[in-house]
């Protein structure tokens, strides 16, 4: 019955898999170095031409920009509806909407308390299509609002609200389109 519906899904080519993989090694002056790494998976699916929902379940190994003691590991979950405005034999401009939760273990403050963080906002996207079955993703920023609280009593809330358009904030990946 999977295989069935597996095959039944593969066939209307409305599945896409892939993700993000990311590693930096970081030094700051005379300190040592700090090794990063991030591995995004993402699954999606194309409701029509125009929209898809999917969800990116990762984790990773700190912040290759910023480096505060420690360096933190953390898991992520973000699902997102994606909305793609322009389309081309060759390329694809979206942006996804959505949400996601990231907890940080150990994040340097107060005696390695954990950090619970929380967004929801608009990340806009490049597909390249390379062939029907392989793109080549870029998401640019991110606009929205964020909330990080760590875990300890009376911590404060850190919240921000804006829009993050620098290098530091750019994701590559790449696609199989089923």
């Amino acid at each position: 019955m999977v295989a069935a519906l597996f095959m039944t899904v593969s066939a209307s080519a409305q599945v896409y898999l892939g993700g993000n993989f990311g590693i930096a090694s970081t030094k700051v002056n005379d300190g040592d170095n700090v090794t990063t790494y991030a591995i995004l998976p993402e699954i999606g699916y194309n409701i029509d031409k125009t929209w898809a929902i999917g969800t990116v379940v990762g984790f990773g190994k700190g912040n290759p920009v910023s480096i505060e003691g420690e360096s933190s590991n953390y898991v992520t979950v973000q699902p997102y509806a994606r909305l793609t405005f322009f389309h081309s034999k060759y390329v694809n401009v979206f942006t996804d909407c959505g949400f996601g939760y990231t907890h940080y273990n150990h994040a340097g403050e107060r005696n390695g308390a954990s950090v619970n963080e929380w967004q929801v906002g608009f990340k806009p996207g490049l597909a390249v299509n390379l062939n029907p079955k392989f793109s080549f993703m870029a998401h640019i920023g991110f606009l929205g609002y964020k909330n990080a609280k760590y875990d300890y009593d009376n911590a404060p809330d850190n919240n921000a609200w804006g829009v993050n358009l620098d290098g530091n904030n750019v994701t590559f990946g790449f696609y199989y389109n089923f």
